[in-house]
């Protein structure tokens, strides 16, 4: 539940909205939030805090969770509306869109329960079915790493 709270992180910039903040103002939405630098901050804050002060699982932990905060602002810049992604913040307000966008934009808010709203669900749906099936298919017990520890 942890990684899913970090992978919508990002999108709290809605609520600039709710302060008067454009959408195109560098802390409106897809702004610095979805930045590189916000997912590397959000990633290792949300590492210090889980890995009890062990370094090694620290750097296994900060690196999933980076990982995980970035794939929001990635996947948003695959989006065929909006302004762009401000993937550079601070250095750059600049937003950018990926060159492949077969994600439709999604609706903010209560307007996700429209019908085009919940097209983009099934369309995000059938495109995370594979990592899905990938993540929830079945492994054999016992079977060892490269390393030759077990999986328990």
């Amino acid at each position: 539940m942890a990684l899913i709270a970090v992978s919508l992180l990002p999108d709290l910039d809605v609520l600039a909205f709710r302060f008067g903040i454009s959408y195109s103002a560098p802390f409106g939405h897809r702004g610095a939030t979805h930045s590189l630098v916000f997912a590397l901050v959000a990633g290792t804050g949300t590492a210090l805090a889980v890995a009890n002060g062990r370094r090694r699982d620290f750097w296994r932990v900060a690196i999933v969770i980076c990982l995980v905060a970035v794939s929001h602002p990635l996947l948003d810049a695959m989006t065929d509306g909006g302004l762009g992604v401000a993937l550079l913040w601070p250095f750059s307000n600049v937003r950018f869109f990926a060159p492949w966008r077969p994600i439709p934009v999604a609706p903010i808010g209560a307007r996700m329960l429209s019908d085009r709203g919940l097209r983009v669900i099934a369309v995000e749906a059938l495109w995370s079915l594979p990592v899905f099936v990938w993540a929830m298919w079945p492994r054999r017990a016992g079977r060892t790493d490269s390393g030759g520890a077990t999986d328990s």
